[in-house]
């Protein structure tokens, strides 16, 4: 077996190991060797307490000590380590009441939330599966460990982060796991919106996307969301969605263009998003429409900022059809200038070059003005040009 992926937790478990305790890679690592995809975090479960894993590494950052995690830090990498532990109640339908730790790991296992991550893997690559997680990712399919009802009750977002993994994995919801999920959806009400957003932009850049709106729609969970609850529109224009976003701000910006009643201001206010969401939305939002009036020329890619040239290819590709990023990269790069600084001219120019004007708003036109003809290549950026420009061709007629 290529234990590659996972050199830097091996040093960790065989430390723990050397000091008589227990220790697995667990969770999506795990779950995504063995699907074959690429591999993100790696997460460490152990029988050592907290308090011992701080006294056998140097480096231990306390991260959540409460709930018995911590990261170790090893050869420049952090890696996540967590007790064995059981679980009770969770009365804020996120974090458990109570904590108790545990030497047993299929006691650890069985707290976990669907049967393909309660899967473990010792250093040598033998797998531990109490809850056949293995057998369920040969089949394709996503259950929760016992009781889904309990499962879901426990921590709703749960039943979000199932069309999640349906949507980035292409598993079907088993009939139980499906009928919990639909029979719970009003609790994700009590989940906070910054954790629902944060779920739901992983689940829109899914592979397998249309599978999870389906899985949204068609359990009414998205009925139960802000803004979806009260546009009951918005929900049919995610069934026609074929392909994934790359950010929730493509999402929102799709929605927006099908109901400008709701504009970005209200989504970012309503899913407390952050002032960068509502500003790069805004300027995606702002690029599409303006290529519903012209055509994709230099000023667009001037306007649009280049990090944002992936976001607007998507979405222009479901409002006008495809286009290459790389063709946006490439006209930007025959840009006279990059920003509004790098004009030859400045407000300082043109006041001096109409002493009795007063000052106001027309300089900021002016400027405006020569900025988008230098950008277009209709005039040269040369301050000789843009002074001769502004005086004989576009002399102000008032002298306020």
């Amino acid at each position: 077996m290529e234990m590659d992926t996972f050199y830097k937790g091996r040093k960790v478990l065989e430390t723990l190991e050397s000091h008589g305790f227990q220790a697995y890679f667990v969770g999506g690592s795990v779950r995504d060797y063995l699907i074959g995809r690429s591999i993100g975090d790696i997460d460490i479960t152990t029988s050592a307490k907290p308090e011992e894993v701080q006294r056998i590494f140097p480096k231990v950052i306390p991260v959540g000590i409460e709930h018995g995690t911590v990261i170790v830090r090893m050869d420049g990498e952090s890696i996540e380590v967590t007790t064995f532990r059981v679980e009770e109640d969770y009365s804020d339908y996120r974090r458990p009441d109570q904590v108790h730790f545990v030497r047993n790991l299929e006691e650890d296992l069985a707290r976990r939330d669907f049967t393909i991550n309660a899967i473990a893997m010792d250093r040598h690559g033998n797998i531990l599966d109490p809850f056949k997680g293995a057998t369920d990712i040969k089949e394709n399919c996503i259950q929760t460990v016992g009781s889904a009802t309990q499962r879901f009750r426990e921590d709703p977002l749960r039943m979000l982060r199932a069309l999640r993994f349906a949507s980035q994995l292409g598993f079907q919801l088993t009939a139980h796991t499906f009928s919990s999920l639909k029979e719970g959806v009003p609790l994700i009400r009590e989940i906070s919106i910054e954790r629902t957003a944060v779920e739901l932009e992983k689940l829109f850049s899914g592979s397998y996307v249309q599978q999870g709106i389906r899985g949204l729609i068609h359990t009414g969970l998205l009925d139960h969301l802000p803004i979806f609850r009260e546009y009951k529109q918005l929900i049919h224009e995610l069934n026609t969605v074929s392909r994934p976003f790359g950010s929730f701000r493509e999402v929102v910006c799709l929605l927006v263009l099908a109901e400008p009643q709701v504009p970005v201001e209200m989504w970012a206010k309503t899913w407390k998003l952050s002032n960068r969401f509502k500003k790069e939305t805004g300027q995606l939002l702002e690029a599409i429409n303006y290529c519903k009036r012209n055509k994709i020329d230099r000023w667009l890619v001037y306007r649009l900022p280049p990090h944002l040239f992936g976001s607007f290819a998507r979405v222009y590709e479901d409002v006008f059809g495809s286009i290459n990023v790389a063709d946006l990269h490439a006209l930007r790069k025959t840009l006279p200038i990059e920003q509004k600084r790098e004009l030859a001219v400045t407000g300082s120019d043109l006041v001096h070059l109409f002493p009795n004007r007063n000052k106001g708003p027309w300089i900021n036109d002016y400027l405006q003005a020569i900025e988008k003809k230098v950008v277009s290549g209709e005039l040269t950026n040369s301050k000789k040009a843009l002074k001769e420009w502004v005086i004989y061709e576009h002399h102000p007629q008032s002298t306020d």
